[in-house]
């Protein structure tokens, strides 16, 4: 008498190169690849998932550095937390490493990668505002070598998705050696899930600001009109100061559309009230916005 339910036979396959695990995952449509598997393996000790085979990522080599091309960052899509927190990372994407350094506690900081970050697209992932503020774009390799690229914002909304036997190879980030800032608000002290977050990039060459606000919806939201008005005012050929009221006014634009009013009834009686979890959920990302620019801008 045993207490284990039978278990299928499972492959596990190593391959050595990006092409070698696409043609690994053509081979067994089943299979789910795997890098640090944070994600994966709770699932499936939690019994949630029980994949046919596994095609390991970790020998890789090339997915776990990166390189420049053409002012941009190509980020192998297995590079770690740890590693993208590090001072030399940090000097080329701030606001990335900044959000890798929140990730969570050491271990998992030590085994999550920034392609796991993307492909599970949990609305609290840390890097996902960021990637989405920087207009970041994967490289996508399939079957034949062949390779296409997609905004990180359309396969987060659904827009675009990965075709079978696709992997995320790379992610391509432009280096615009401007200020950035990732900030993030958690439940409890110490490492945690986002409740809320938020990143500011600076884009002095195209006189923009982007904004992304994190874990309050399924994926990253963009306010566009707050971040159109806040670039208005600064004086980009100056010091790029902004007043305390412009700074508050910015934060309150930024958490109105992103938290917004729910709709009124359709009797024509007035709203009700925001709950008290929302109102402070908005509160907070007005608080995440304002600092985040102020320190961007200081």
């Amino acid at each position: 008498m045993t207490t284990h339910a039978p278990q299928a036979m499972q492959s596990v396959t190593l391959p050595a190169s990006l092409d070698e695990a696409v043609a690994a995952l053509g081979a067994m449509p089943a299979a789910v690849p795997v890098a640090g598997g944070t994600d994966l393996m709770s699932a499936v000790n939690k019994g949630l998932l029980r994949p046919s085979g596994l095609v390991g990522l970790g020998r890789i080599s090339e997915l776990r550095g990166w390189h420049y091309q053409d002012g941009h960052a190509l980020l192998g899509a297995g590079l770690t937390h740890a590693r993208m927190g590090r001072p030399d990372f940090a000097a080329l994407i701030p606001a990335l490493a900044a959000s890798a350094r929140a990730a969570g506690p050491p271990q998992i900081r030590n085994a999550g990668t920034l392609g796991g970050n993307i492909a599970g697209a949990a609305p609290t992932g840390d890097s996902l505002p960021v990637l989405a503020a920087l207009e970041a774009e994967l490289v996508v390799a399939g079957p034949g070598g062949a390779r296409r690229e997609i905004p990180v914002s359309h396969l987060l909304a659904g827009r675009e998705m990965l075709l079978p036997a696709e992997l995320i190879g790379f992610v391509r980030v432009p280096l615009l050696h401007a200020p950035q800032v990732f900030l993030k608000a958690t439940g409890r002290t110490g490492p945690g899930r986002a409740t809320a977050s938020v990143a500011i990039v600076l884009d002095p060459a195209r006189r923009g600001v982007r904004c992304a606000v994190g874990a309050v919806a399924p994926m990253p939201l963009r306010p566009l009109e707050a971040e159109r008005w806040i670039a208005s005012l600064i004086d980009w050929d100056g010091e790029r100061g902004l007043a305390p009221d412009a700074l508050a006014a910015f934060g309150e634009y930024v958490a109105a559309a992103c938290v917004p009013d729910p709709d009124p009834p359709a009797d024509g009686a007035d709203a009700p009230p925001l709950p008290p979890a929302i109102q402070h959920l908005r509160r907070t990302v007005a608080a995440l916005a304002r600092r985040a620019l102020g320190r961007a801008l200081s």
